[in-house]
């Protein structure tokens, strides 16, 4: 099949996304140091720019701890993975898509009053990173001798991915409905420990088959 022909190295790929993420990372912080230059000629205190930009700083906190924690997820879904076809390659480039555009509705977060479509962009956007994680996880699994990671272990992950969508979808209609205190509701997201061994004790019942059968290596 084409997708088995066209490889790329691996080493090149996590050092692309790696550099990519810690670029978005380094983006989150912009606009907190533009509004520290605007403070500094309006002459406002430590103490009034903390309390005035409270919102600046939740948002750059709460986006930083989330593009790392979605780092780390791919830094576990990529460890053992081998090789990497052109399907799994656009796969990741659509998951890094998701992973730079953060900052910007990061930036209206902090910067904005939350309307319905500001909810819809910010948390939409780490539905998108969870669903193209979650896509990557499928094509491993009808892949297996792309990677080292036994099936189960990426049903798992998958299940955890299928529980944070989830979780998420919720907490993006809770946030719509209460206003800014909304995003509190991405609180929920602490769930999908639990979410996910249930949904993957389902999965494992469904199709039990294929729960522990060994990758196929090339």
């Amino acid at each position: 099949m084409t997708d088995h022909v066209l490889r790329f190295r691996t080493e090149r790929f996590k050092a692309f996304v790696d550099a990519v993420v810690a670029i978005a990372m380094t983006l989150l912080i912009l606009p907190l140091m533009e509004s520290v230059s605007e403070a500094a000629a309006g002459g406002l205190g430590t103490a009034e720019f903390l309390q005035e930009h409270a919102g600046q700083l939740l948002s750059f906190g709460l986006s930083f701890v989330l593009i790392a924690n979605f780092w780390m997820g791919h830094h576990r879904q990529y460890d053992e993975v081998t090789r990497i076809t052109r399907p799994l390659l656009w796969l990741n480039v659509a998951w890094m898509a998701t992973i730079v555009w953060l900052p910007v509705p990061t930036a209206m977060l902090g910067q904005m009053d939350t309307d319905p479509l500001q909810v819809v962009l910010y948390i939409g956007t780490l539905i998108a990173t969870q669903i193209t994680t979650l896509g990557a996880r499928i094509y491993l699994l009808r892949h297996p001798d792309l990677t080292k990671t036994s099936p189960s272990r990426i049903r798992h992950g998958a299940a955890a991915d299928i529980a944070s969508i989830l979780l998420s979808a919720v907490a993006m209609l809770l946030a719509i409905s209460l206003g800014g205190v909304g995003y509190l509701a991405l609180l929920l997201l602490w769930l999908t420990g639990p979410l996910s061994s249930l949904l993957d004790r389902l999965w494992t019942r469904i199709v039990p088959h294929r729960a522990d059968q060994p990758p196929s290596i090339a």
